[in-house]
């Protein structure tokens, strides 16, 4: 988790197992998508870093936040699909939507995660404010894109 004393992209690589055969499925939030692009960069990158092959990483797009617990749910009960990775942006505003959506998601992937026994990783930026959430998406606290695929390897390696 991102805070003033840590930064997304610190995390421990020493115990990561091979994932070179490994398949990864990536669920992308549309909404907000100049910043789900870059976390979406920074998640791909770092499953290639650590020896994910190109073909083997697969990426879907919905629609918002909320969508990604269904497009983790098809892409989880696929058997080749070893861990999936959920990237999405959910912006506090004007009313309280934000609380509905973030424990949706939360709830949601948890469940997909234990009803498949597969790594099923949160890659929702939840924050106050833009600043916030560009600040998790290469900013000054890196890239939750990158702790998420870093989750989903890990999980991979346990």
């Amino acid at each position: 988790m991102a805070t003033a004393l840590k930064n997304l992209n610190d995390y421990n690589k020493e115990n990561f197992s091979d994932i070179s055969e490994k398949k990864f499925g990536i669920v992308q939030a549309e909404w907000h998508s100049d910043i789900t692009d870059v976390l979406c960069q920074g998640a791909i990158d770092t499953l290639l870093e650590h020896g994910a092959q190109k073909e083997n990483i697969f990426r879907n797009m919905v629609p918002g936040s909320f969508e990604l617990t269904l497009g983790a749910q098809l892409l989880a009960q696929q058997e080749e699909i070893d861990a999936v990775i959920c990237i999405g942006v959910v912006i506090k505003g004007d009313t309280k939507h934000d609380d509905y959506i973030n424990n949706a998601v939360a709830n949601g992937l948890t469940t997909v995660s234990l009803k498949y026994n597969k790594p099923v990783s949160f890659g929702l930026v939840t924050t106050n404010n833009l600043e916030q959430a560009l600040d998790r998406a290469g900013g000054k606290h890196g890239n939750k894109g990158i702790e998420a695929a870093a989750a989903a390897i890990q999980m991979l390696s346990f």
